[in-house]
């Protein structure tokens, strides 16, 4: 086992329902440390290009509709398989396929209003930090 880092994204309909402290709590419960976070609102370009893998499908203009609506939190975590844990807490995509506990199950208000984003590998989360956290 070893230490890894992960992105996470609280979306804009948790921040606007003030749900930021609840879903760090979650995080920090599972030993998950955070060691960056900030809060930004993406433009259209941004949005647009974080979810490029995206842009061919249905739901790209509705995601980065919502994406822009309002801020997000970005969050660095670290921890023992960080990308997994951070998956396994968030629950499935769709709230209503999420396990009980998770924080899409509890904050989630839709498929695409789903509460969070997580990187789903490592290579992604290497990417999705340089993407955010640019140093």
């Amino acid at each position: 086992m070893s230490e890894d880092l992960t992105l996470s994204i609280i979306k804009p309909n948790a921040v606007r329902n003030k749900k930021i402290g609840k879903i760090i709590s979650i995080f920090e419960e599972s030993n998950l440390k955070i060691k960056k976070a900030k809060l930004m609102t993406l433009n259209k370009s941004k949005a647009e290009t974080f979810y490029k893998e995206h842009a061919n499908k249905p739901f790209f203009d509705e995601l980065v509709k919502f994406m822009t609506s309002g801020p997000i939190m970005v969050l660095v975590l670290e921890g023992t398989n960080a990308v997994e844990e951070n998956r396994r807490l968030m629950g499935a995509t769709n709230p209503a396929e999420a396990k009980n506990g998770t924080i899409r199950s509890l904050y989630a208000d839709s498929m695409t209003e789903n509460a969070v984003h997580g990187s789903d590998s490592q290579k992604s989360a290497h990417s999705e930090i340089a993407f955010f956290f640019n140093e």
